[in-house]
């Protein structure tokens, strides 16, 4: 087994990801208070982290912590972490979906369900 050392400016932001990880894979939900004051602190470690040479490090290894960095960047950045792959599967199933009513004559439906017009 190896030992990792740490620098310290990472220890906060690691502990944070960790926790987080563990809370989204818990068999329960958390408290809704406790989830936001972990995603808030770790928005906080991860604006302070910006530009580090070890950021995409965490990122990588801490998927929820990723989701949690592009929400923050999404003003500047949509979502730009986001598999590229999966985006443009989705972007196409969605053509066919539509391609196919049209092609039925049904007019496409919002989520909820309704039509647009």
């Amino acid at each position: 087994m190896q030992t990792l050392r740490l620098p310290e400016r990472l220890r906060v932001v690691l502990t944070l990801a960790q926790l987080l990880e563990q809370l989204e894979a818990g068999p329960r939900a958390p408290a809704p208070q406790q989830y936001r004051s972990v995603v808030e602190h770790l928005g906080q470690e991860l604006r302070r982290l910006d530009g580090d040479e070890a950021l995409p490090f965490v990122l990588e290894h801490f998927p929820a912590t990723a989701t949690v960095y592009e929400n923050l960047r999404y003003e500047q950045a949509g979502l730009c972490r986001s598999p590229l792959e999966l985006s443009l599967n989705t972007e196409t199933r969605a053509r066919e979906l539509i391609a196919r009513l049209a092609a039925r004559g049904e007019p496409p439906r919002t989520a909820a369900g309704s039509s647009d017009a």
